[in-house]
């Protein structure tokens, strides 16, 4: 036969080739070549049953010939078996045939491969594709047992094997005809045989054959497989990753996947890296909705780590590597260990994108890099996950240390998520709470630390976005981000230096603040140790520069002296301690200071001729030398200049007369040492301020002179620039400058006296602004030398300080009698722009003379504004401004006899600010002056001490300051389009530091504060004290007790925001808060051992409770209780101190303040509204204390006269009842609805106290409903409706579930409750009536709700007492419209008939009369009633 085959081959290929040119179909074509390649019969069964059935077997490696459909094969062959005469021996004929022809390996290997078609495909019935011989014959149910016999049977000759050439497994090919049969006729053999092969074979047969399992057996044997792969998985381990991919697709009993589960996790630890995907996929399949969080909770603690992480196996196989030497094999192995931690967050990523049960145990768990991977994976989390993390953020529950943590373990994966990172900031970024602000640009930070080139590039790109966004909280914080993006990668910072360059384009909406950071940034990013490098950036930047100083509008030629010193201070700054080459740096420090002179000459050359433009140079290089440490000798250069600029403008010697023509006698006041003739200096104020206003006046029709001259409006910010080099190139010490301290000024007599009302226009404003310059000298003097340790200068900044609060004095009487005055500038800033006066301004034209308009600058009207006004117009025609006037700065009020009462703060933006170093002064106690003689010899000496006023004026500035910092909104939403900063105009310093710094300041100051306070609270007790004469009484002035409660209250105000601040909250301020506290818990008991936070808060509450004594004010008591209150919130068992809290508002209700404070202080109401909440939101029972009220103090104001109080709490009288009233009335509802509704499970005794608490609180409502008919006036109703009908529905939703359960226990209890209750909404319903007659929609418009709760309260009564088997009680009736005093409205229809007890059960009758408790609401029962309003029905319930 072989032989014949050989001979034929020849001619098949002529034929095959004869065949090709013909259109003969190719069926036919194929059956006429290969019928020399056929199989001979020889009598076998097998060879002919299968021909007849139309498939033909073929020699050698030519395919098997199927010439009819595989169905019909099937069908056909099964027919011929079972119509077989030998029926059923013949299928063992059948099958000893096919073991006989298989027995050759290619007759073999042709069985298992699909057989040629050899019929059209348009007559085909099944699929397209033509399956083995073997997997036909599967497909017969009467031969299947036996063929998969014969197939186990071979298998074992094939298993050590190794594949052909032609790249098959003999043994993988004959498993492989298993797979997806239509019908298994015996699983259980199947899967017994299969389970037996599996254990015999090699370890890479066993992975094939254990994941076709699924493929070849069917559902029925899906438990006995697990069963089987289970033991299997115990006994060798290295078959854990194929058995637990089957475990994921055979359906399995949840509890032994249960077990499957504990089993892998307790292998955890031995597992390979590359097993982890497809461990951690079976893991997360596994899960059901009760057992996901608990898999996701035993996932994480067995895998050992903070967070789901793998770094530690990395490093691990990356060290083994490198001890054995593989050193070129060690990258392949760290890409293939990081490809494996991808795929495994891969799995994950799938598991919560379909398996919702999954991505809520993650949220749970939360792991902060499971979240962002959450909020890439579908945008239904997105919301979600915001959502958890605001939450957490605002907890305090996730700290930067993690974020950091999360980003440097998982930045394989979370960068490939880096678009849905910078989303998430993007959205955290438009909060209102900063702290979610600093999370968002956290996100930003640490996505370009750790992510690749094109992330930074879309990072920096964000951030530029914010930074043009307008918003101003997103503007602070994306650049304080640029700028730590710069210190951690200054090399990729510069790779996108021209998005940051864009920002230029954006710099007229921002403010001062943000136009320093941009330039820092840019200047740090082209001015950078490199050399030749962002040479484009100085380009745009030195063009920019140039550009706006010499533009004639404000805004403009403030950006170009901002940026310029800015950049001019990066140029110059110190770097000589981080350079490596000393003259390399040499060489370009020499470059660069040339540059930096030549800057500061331009900007100088640019402002010279205007004052406002000069005083924001010196400021802007004030703040830079503060700030930063320029270079020795670029210091030294800026010393000298500014030194001599300053001595030779505004210093003269003593015995100089002054020049001129002036309408005050000039002398030199306010010196501290009394010089001779001979000696000495003076500050030549007025001379200087009136020569301007001379040159001022012959220049209203010229142009500008460019004669350079100093202003002495720049004499404050000129000190303050010479004073700050001084120290730092002097470490703080002054004595170079000392002399400026004491030295006096050349100014008339401030004091107007008598002369007041005698003076013209002209005069008082001259003389108002030469106060307001005196008084900001002597501001920058006290901030110079404030800090100076020598007693001598100690006893001079205090005499300053007097100074400063004699000449607020004088001020104020000045502005009294001059309603348009504006003074002169004392810092220039966009946020001062609209106090500053202006020619073009409507109000200013106003002030001029008619007739003379332009731009040229023009004369006062000597009626209207001082000569300094005309001072501020140069160069400011151009800007578009709003027009300033008395609105933005004279706010004060008229009193009845044309008084003007005048208001400092109102003038704020004038003053020069404090530094926060001033307030070390209140360290001060007596210091002892030293006066010297002519040769420095002792003459005598004087004692100073920091008094009441000055204690005042200092406390008043720095509670300014700590509302301003630390209880402002976390978030200033504030559009830099429009005008922006009014609440920051007098803090720019202030703004430069960080709100931790100044913290640390007050707390500094906390011992010295205290001081302060003790020491007032002995005065008012000595006051107070009955054994204290008249005469000792009279000695405490009127004006003495105001200030120092005056003290009292802003000391506490301090206090009190300080400890209020959120801040404290975070963890990195624990230190500060603890620090705080043990300077109060001090003042009671030394302790040397660190005592813990809760100790400490107890002990500061203990010792701040003290001075509740001693309050001189209902004010200052209020602010106690806020500070007492804000120092419970730092505890973690606040209700200690709660019923101490109460006891301590209730006492300042009690106390009688002294007369006319109510009518003094208009927001007294205000005061009392706040101590009355705290009073009734900690004592321990709400309802006994408005009882208390009630039955007590009501009563007595009833009684008494018209003009006064009630006797028990002094606070109440008739013009503060309604504060009382509404506060009871909320408090009243807000404690019922805080009540839990009553349940069945609840025990008796839960039970009954509940409903006498209920008893009580409708009687508290029963008793304040009844006072509306004594006190009716509209804000007492208008409570009464608002507060009624909620106390309704809360009584319907906590109380009557009670009553449900509890009518037939306590019957009699249920109807005294109902009655008292029914009496009230009677009540309710009579108001209704009086609203509708008076016909007031601001209190009709509250009746539909409120009678809609009455008729649902009527239904639920009558559903409760037919829970109770006593419908038989409910009894309905009609009301009448009444009035509040109970009188029947006119207006009611006399038609309508009242229900009387006759429509009762006759066996009730009796019992009705005697417990009725009836309710109101709308008569339902008669159906002409249901057009009235007014209509309300009755139910009696017994």
């Amino acid at each position: 036969m072989i032989s014949k085959r050989r001979r034929l081959d020849s001619e098949d290929k002529e034929n095959l080739t004869e065949d090709a040119s013909k259109t003969m179909p190719l069926s036919k074509l194929a059956k006429k070549s290969h019928n020399s390649h056929e199989v001979e019969e020889n009598g076998s069964v097998f060879v002919k049953l299968l021909k007849a059935s139309g498939l033909t077997l073929k020699t050698g490696q030519n395919q098997n010939q199927l010439g009819v459909d595989q169905v019909i094969f099937q069908r056909k062959l099964f027919q011929a078996l079972r119509k077989h005469p030998a029926y059923p021996k013949v299928i063992e004929e059948f099958v000893n045939g096919l073991e006989s022809y298989t027995e050759d390996s290619e007759s073999l290997r042709n069985c298992l491969l699909s057989c040629e078609r050899l019929q059209d495909e348009e007559a085909s019935m099944g699929t397209f594709y033509s399956k083995s011989l073997i997997k036909l014959l599967l497909g017969i149910d009467i031969l299947q047992p036996a063929i998969i016999k014969m197939l186990f049977e071979k298998v074992p000759q094939f298993l050590f094997e190794s594949e052909n050439r032609d790249g098959i497994n003999m043994a993988r090919l004959i498993i492989n005809q298993l797979k997806w049969l239509d019908r298994i006729v015996d699983g259980k053999d199947l899967t017994a045989q299969m389970m037996q092969l599996i254990s015999v074979a090699p370890v890479n047969l066993q992975h094939d054959f254990i994941t076709s399992l699924p493929e070849i057996l069917g559902d029925s044997q899906h438990a006995n497989v697990g069963k089987e792969l289970s033991e299997l998985l115990v006994q060798n381990t290295s078959l854990t990753v194929p058995i637990l991919d089957v475990f994921s697709s055979l359906r399995l009993d949840p509890n032994f996947l249960s077990k499957i589960r504990q089993l892998v996790m307790g292998k955890l630890s031995s597992v390979r890296l590359e097993d982890f995907p497809v461990i951690v996929k079976f893991l997360l399949h596994s899960v059901t909705d009760t057992t996901s969080l608990e898999v996701i909770a035993e996932l994480r603690e067995n895998l050992n780590v903070q967070q789901f992480i793998l770094p530690s196996r990395v490093q691990a196989s990356q060290s083994k590597l490198k001890s054995k030497g593989l050193a070129s094999s060690s990258g392949n192995q760290e890409n293939s260990d990081k490809d494996c931690i991808v795929l495994v967050f891969d799995v994950i990523k799938s598991a919560i994108r379909y398996e919702k049960t999954i991505s809520e145990a993650w949220f749970k768990a939360l792991d902060v890099a499971m979240l962002l991977i959450i909020y890439s994976t579908s945008t239904q989390t997105k919301k979600g996950v915001e959502k958890l993390l605001r939450n957490k953020i605002q907890s305090d529950c996730i700290q930067e240390q993690l974020l950091d943590s999360a980003f440097s373990t998982h930045y394989l994966v979370l960068k490939d998520i880096c678009p849905s990172i910078l989303l998430l900031a993007q959205t955290l970024f438009h909060s209102q709470d900063q702290r979610i602000i600093v999370f968002g640009s956290l996100l930003y930070k640490y996505a370009f630390k750790f992510f690749d080139t094109y992330c930074q590039q879309e990072v920096v790109g964000a951030l530029v976005t914010h930074v043009c966004s307008g918003t101003e909280a997103e503007v602070d914080t994306a650049l304080d981000v640029l700028l730590e993006l710069i210190v951690l990668n200054a090399s990729a910072m510069r790779l996108n230096a021209a998005f940051v360059k864009g920002t230029l384009d954006y710099l007229e909406n921002m403010s001062p603040q943000q136009i320093r950071k941009i330039f820092c940034i840019l200047s740090t990013l082209a001015f950078s140790q490199q050399p030749g490098t962002s040479n484009h950036i100085q380009d745009d930047m030195h063009l920019v520069i140039r550009k706006q100083l010499s533009s004639t509008v404000f805004k403009y030629k403030l950006i170009g002296i901002i940026g310029a010193v800015t950049m001019a201070g990066i140029m110059a700054e110190d770097r000589s301690v981080p350079s490596n080459s000393t003259q390399r740096s040499a060489n370009v420090s020499s470059e660069q200071r040339t540059q930096v002179t030549s800057l500061l000459q331009l900007v100088h050359s640019c402002t010279e001729h205007s004052p406002w433009a000069s005083s924001l140079y010196y400021d802007e290089f004030a703040n830079l030398i503060q700030e930063r440490k320029l270079a020795p000798k670029t210091l030294e250069w800026v010393g000298q200049t500014i030194f001599n600029d300053f001595q030779d403008a505004f210093v003269v010697d003593f015995c100089a007369a002054p020049e001129g023509d002036f309408p005050f006698p000039v002398k030199a006041l306010y010196g501290l040492e009394e010089y001779s003739t001979q000696d000495g200096i003076v500050i030549n104020l007025l001379p200087l301020f009136y020569q301007e206003c001379a040159k001022d006046a012959s220049r209203a029709t010229s142009q500008e002179s460019s004669q350079r001259s100093m202003s002495s409006l720049c004499l404050a910010s000129h000190f303050r620039l010479l004073r700050l080099c001084v120290a730092r190139q002097h470490d703080g010490n002054l004595d170079e400058i000392d002399g400026l301290l004491d030295c006096p000024l050349f100014l008339p007599d401030l004091e107007p006296g008598e002369k007041l009302e005698s003076m013209s226009a002209k005069d008082r404003s001259l003389m108002c602004s030469l106060t307001f310059l005196t008084l900001n000298w002597f501001r920058e003097v006290v901030n110079a030398f404030c800090q100076q340790t020598s007693p001598e200068m100690k006893g001079k900044v205090l005499s300053r300080l007097k100074d400063l609060v004699e000449l607020q004095g004088i001020l104020e009487k000045y502005l009294a009698v001059i309603p348009d005055y504006v003074p002169p500038f004392a810092s220039v800033d966009l946020d001062t722009l609209d106090m500053m006066p202006r020619s073009s301004s409507a109000v200013a034209a106003k002030n001029r003379n008619k007739g003379k308009t332009g731009g040229k600058k023009q004369k006062a009207d000597s009626s209207k504004a001082s000569c300094s006004d005309t001072l501020l117009t140069e160069d400011t025609s151009e800007c578009d401004m709003a027009p300033s006037g008395r609105s933005h700065v004279d706010k004060e009020s008229t009193g009845k006899e044309g008084k003007t009462f005048v208001s400092l703060q109102n003038y704020r933006a004038f003053f020069r600010e404090l530094d926060i170093e001033v307030f070390s002064i209140l360290h001060s106690g007596l210091v002892t002056k030293f006066i010297l003689d002519t040769e420095m010899h002792t003459e005598a000496t004087e004692v100073v001490q920091l008094g009441p006023a000055e204690l005042l004026f200092l406390l008043e500035d720095l509670s300014q300051k700590l509302e301003n910092m630390l209880t402002a909104p976390f978030a200033k939403r504030i559009c830099c389009f429009k005008n922006k900063g009014r609440q920051n105009i007098g803090f720019s310093h202030l703004h430069q530091r960080s709100v931790q710094d100044i913290v640390h300041c007050v707390v500094q100051l906390l011992t010295p504060m205290c001081n302060h306070l003790e020491n007032i609270h002995n005065f008012f007790q000595c006051l107070g004290a009955e054994h204290l004469s008249a005469d000792d009484k009279a000695r405490a002035t009127a004006q003495e007790q105001h200030t120092m409660a005056c003290c009292y209250q802003k000391l506490l105000q301090v206090l009190h925001a300080l400890f209020a601040w959120k801040g404290f909250t975070h963890q990195s301020n624990h230190r500060l808060l603890h620090s705080a506290l043990e300077v109060l818990s001090s003042r009671l008991k030394q302790t040397e051992q660190e005592q813990p936070l809760e100790e400490l808060v107890s002990q500061s509450f203990n010792y701040l409770q003290n001075f509740h004594h001693s309050v001189p004010s209902f004010q200052c008591g209020l602010y106690l209780l806020r500070l007492l209150m804000a120092l419970l919130e730092k505890s973690a068992v606040p209700n200690q101190k709660k019923e101490k809290l109460a006891s301590l508002a209730k006492q300042l209700l009690c106390r009688a303040w002294p007369h006319g404070e109510k009518e003094k202080n208009p927001t007294f109401n205000d005061h009392l509204h706040d101590v009355l909440c705290i009073y009734l939101e900690h004592t321990d029972n709400v309802l006994k204390a408005i009882e208390e009220i009630t039955g007590v103090g009501v009563p007595e104001l009833v009684s008494a006269p018209k003009d006064t109080a009630s006797s028990t709490f002094p606070t109440l009288t008739r013009h503060t009842f309604v504060i009382f009233f509404r506060v009871m009335m909320a408090e009243l509802e807000k404690t019922v609805k805080g009540l839990q509704a009553g349940t069945a499970a609840d025990s008796q005794q839960v039970h009954e106290e509940k409903l006498l608490y209920w008893n009580m609180a409708v009687r508290d409502f029963s008793i304040l409903l009844n006072l509306m008919k004594v006190f009716d006036s509209y804000p007492v109703l208008h409570v009464c409706l608002k507060y009624g009908r909620r106390f309704v529905e809360a009584f319907l939703k906590q109380c009557m579930p009670l009553l449900d359960f509890s009518f037939r226990k306590h019957r009699e209890d249920v109807l005294s409750l109902l009655q008292t209750l029914q009496l009230n909404t009677r009540l309710l319903h009579h108001l209704c009536g009086h609203s509708k007659i008076r016909q007031d929609t601001r209190l009709t418009k509250h009746v539909p709700l409120l009678k809609k709760s009455l008729e649902l309260l009527v239904c639920r009564v009558k559903a409760m007492l037919v829970l109770n088997n006593c419908r038989e009680a409910f009894w309905l009736g009609t009301l009448k419209n009444r009035d509040l005093q109970g009188e029947e409205i006119i207006s009611q229809d006399p038609s309508s008939s009242e229900s009387n007890a006759e429509d009762s059960e006759d066996g009730m009758t009796s019992h009705v009369s005697r417990n009725r408790a009836t309710e109101d609401g709308e008569d339902e029962a008669s159906d002409e009633q249901k057009d009235q309003d007014s209509d309300e029905s009755d139910d009696s319930s017994s």
